[in-house]
């Protein structure tokens, strides 16, 4: 499968949402990189121990993970020679206590989730390693008992530190030194207790000068009844750290003869935490196992795509008994890509062993490839328009297809000559049917749905609308083929029946009678006439070809892509009574149907309320012609508007 058809899905996007749910990096990166599977055992692995976690995470939410990068980082560290620090044991013994208590977190969790459960069952016990570790470091600092040898050196370190202490607390209350010092306080510099001299008698007092003050006023000084103690202190300070990092070589030697037990929890820990995060997001969707199926049979019930939410309109749909493609129609925006979408995703979601957003029983296909080309895929690079680019995609699957693939093509054949569009989309899907792939199209030709009507393997389908509310349910309802109910909207609306009947028979080459749908009196039908400008004298003879009257969809500012060349452009007039707009695309001025513009930025949030649209429409000539005429009258000057 091709990154077209994993960006186009959106499948990246459901697994950044899994993502969320890990607590580790180590995770996190292992979930970024699911993929879908062919194997049908290791799919359906994947989804019962997902099924499992679920019901375990019914009973209990609060699963013991714990990070595992700086783990990782300890053991290499180790094994280079250089000792595991008394604050980084202090995050071994969190880490080797959470293992501890995932064994009997999942040992409770047996009956419900016998083969989840199993996993943490292979990681030997380090109970002991624990217990050594934790009996060594206190509040992340080597412990005074940690040996016999660490505490008597401590001990004697107090006793001395005192007697220094009490030394120094005789000596600046002493007379020999009170009339001297600066301060009455025994200050430390450099880990040796001194006393604050007044700079003037520096050498009244035997002794080494450690500091001076920032005046420069005091200077800081050991006396030389100090100095033997200090010295003392320090030597055995000395002795400490070298006992202290003993201590820690050993700890860290106990760590490493146990690296092929921490390996495997920080395995298995890592094989929980994606677990569980993926268990947490089909929770989130309320997903559940799908079947899955080697006969190309999809049956997905109430099926609605992820990222909707509860926006999503559930898709039921049972498909490939006895056809192997559908073409969808109905109105725009009616969900015919949402529906295409939907089945592509759900399809990449199980065969990467994730439950699905559809209800219990829904039937999923094992496909080797999934092709899929939506949206306008325009290539700036290669300088190609909406159709060139798509056309480029279809053919890369029309070689690449075989009978062990799933296409989703949406509005094949557009973006170009409506009848070579369609002529084109008909023999592309004869193509990939031949191959043997699995097809599900959406179209506006009705050539197309006769198409699949007279084809064998071929099945047409709708997304249903409303009449009545003048809105699509978004349901897909097969065997069944539908309008862009144009005509029925119209007749809703109050357009005339005889209108709605002639652009009938002109589409369909049959005739309809529309007046039991729309109850039109003839005195408003002459309304109607009356005020459209471009009304003809013929009307008087009650013939029917009156230009449509139009509402304003767009406004003066506002900015709209064509659909067509997918090129942006800036409303200037309309619409006229063809519904035609003057639309400014890169300085020049082109009328079109309103039926190819997309409105892409309003006007209003875009300029405020009384912006000069002249700046943008008309030249730097014309406003300045037009600001002097504003002004007064100027001969032989006159404006044509552009």
């Amino acid at each position: 499968m091709n990154q077209q058809t994993f960006e186009v899905l959106g499948f990246y996007k459901i697994l950044t949402e899994i993502e969320c749910y890990a607590k580790t990096n180590l995770a996190k990166k292992t979930i970024q990189r699911l993929r879908p599977m062919q194997e049908k055992r290791r799919i359906e692995q994947s989804i019962k121990e997902i099924e499992e976690a679920m019901k375990i995470l019914k009973i209990s939410s609060s699963i013991p993970i714990h990070t595992l990068d700086e783990m990782t980082l300890f053991l290499n560290q180790a094994k280079k020679g250089i000792y595991i620090r008394a604050d980084q044991f202090s995050y071994v013994i969190s880490f080797l206590e959470h293992c501890t208590k995932l064994k009997q977190f999942m040992r409770d969790k047996e009956y419900a989730a016998p083969n989840v459960a199993l996993y943490v069952q292979s990681v030997p016990d380090v109970k002991e390693l624990t217990d050594e570790i934790a009996r060594c470091i206190r509040h992340s600092n080597v412990d005074d008992y940690a040996s016999s040898e660490l505490a008597y050196l401590r001990r004697q370190l107090s006793i001395l530190t005192d007697k220094v202490k009490e030394k120094a607390n005789q000596l600046m209350k002493s007379k020999k030194y009170a009339d001297y010092l600066q301060d009455k306080i025994v200050s430390e510099r450099s880990g040796h207790l001194t006393l604050s001299v007044k700079r003037e008698y520096r050498t009244k007092i035997q002794g080494n000068v450690l500091d001076t003050s920032a005046s420069g006023a005091t200077v800081f000084i050991e006396p030389i009844e100090l100095a033997d103690m200090q010295e003392e202190i320090q030597t055995m300070k000395v002795a400490e750290e070298e006992e202290v990092e003993r201590i820690l070589f050993e700890l860290t030697e106990k760590l490493l003869a146990n690296e092929e037990a921490i390996n495997l929890a920080i395995e298995t820990m890592h094989y929980y935490d994606v677990l569980f995060a993926k268990a947490k997001y089909s929770r989130s969707i309320d997903a559940k196992p799908p079947i899955l199926t080697e006969d190309y049979t999809i049956h997905l019930k109430e099926a609605r795509h992820p990222m909707l939410k509860e926006n999503a309109v559930p898709l039921t749909l049972l498909f490939g008994e006895e056809h192997r493609a559908l073409v969808i129609t109905g109105p725009n925006t009616g969900g015919k890509t949402v529906t295409l979408k939907t089945i592509g995703l759900l399809t990449m979601m199980a065969q990467a062993g994730l439950p699905i957003p559809a209800e219990a029983g829904s039937k999923i296909a094992i496909y080797q490839h999934i092709f899929v080309d939506i949206g306008d895929g325009q290539s700036i690079e290669q300088n190609l328009s909406t159709f060139s680019s798509r056309l480029v995609n279809i053919i890369d699957i029309l070689r690449a297809t075989n009978d062990r693939s799933l296409v989703l093509l949406d509005e094949l054949g557009s973006g170009t000559d409506p009848g070579e569009g369609m002529a084109l989309a008909i023999v592309i899907l004869e193509q990939l049917y031949q191959k043997g792939a699995t097809l599900f199209a959406t179209t506006h030709y009705s050539e197309m749905k006769e198409f699949a009507d007279q084809t064998e393997g071929f099945l047409n389908g709708t997304m249903e609308f409303d009449i009545n509310t003048l809105r699509p349910t978004y349901k897909l309802l097969l065997g069944q083929s539908g309008r862009s109910q144009a005509f029925e909207i119209a007749s809703k609306l109050g357009l005339h029946p005889k209108l709605i009947e002639k652009a009938h028979e002109i589409t369909y080459k049959t005739c309809r009678n529309f007046h039991h749908d729309q109850k039109v009196t003839d005195a408003y039908f002459q309304q109607q006439i009356a005020v459209n400008k471009y009304a003809r004298k013929s009307l008087a003879k009650k013939t029917v070809d009156l230009p449509p009257v139009h509402d304003s969809i767009f406004e003066q500012g506002d900015n709209v892509i064509l659909t067509e060349t997918n090129e942006t452009g800036i409303i200037y007039q309309g619409p006229d009574a063809y519904g035609k707009y003057v639309v400014q695309v890169r300085q020049e001025k082109r009328t079109i149907s309103h039926k190819r513009l997309k409105l892409f930025i309003k006007g209003t949030e875009l300029y405020p309320e009384d912006y000069d649209f002249d700046i943008i429409f008309k030249s730097k000539e014309y406003r300045k012609i037009s600001k002097q005429l504003k002004r007064k009258y100027v001969e032989d000057v006159w404006l044509e508007e552009e």
